[in-house]
């Protein structure tokens, strides 16, 4: 049984592939998913917050994959590694909540349950250069990255 912030970042997962390959309301994608495996007011509340930062930056978080992710046009990822490198990005570069290192640990297990054999090295490879070049440390009061 994952923990509920896992939970939480599979089921954002989830519903960014679901939205991606579909269409539709990514909240109402969530809710979906949600509703589909119970789940306690801690996973519906993080990954709420989660969705909703990943599409807030969104513009700012395609291109910073698309950096690091050079052999691999966006279109041409995986939408499932595409998904968790989002919320990754998101948590590196916008979350108070999440350490650096952890957003990245949790995106590896991420991918180590539910993409291809290789995605956990690539989605690595990619956050930890995201977290390299753009990101020094956090600020002590705010918990934000300071992003160089």
């Amino acid at each position: 049984m994952p923990s509920p912030r896992r939970a939480a970042r599979i089921a954002v997962m989830q519903t960014l592939f679901a939205y991606e390959t579909h269409g539709g309301v990514p909240q109402d994608i969530l809710q979906y998913v949600i509703n589909e495996y119970p789940a306690g007011p801690d996973v519906i509340t993080f990954a709420s917050a989660t969705l909703e930062g990943v599409l807030k930056y969104r513009e700012e978080i395609l291109p910073l994959i698309k950096e690091f992710a050079v052999e691999w046009p966006l279109e041409k990822i995986a939408p499932v590694d595409r998904g968790i490198l989002e919320i990754g990005t998101y948590e590196i570069m916008f979350s108070a909540e999440v350490p650096p290192i952890v957003a990245i640990n949790e995106a590896i297990e991420v991918a180590k349950d539910y993409a291809d054999v290789n995605a956990p090295k690539f989605i690595n490879g990619v956050l930890s250069k995201i977290l390299e070049k753009y990101c020094v440390h956090r600020d002590h009061k705010t918990g934000n990255p300071i992003v160089k």
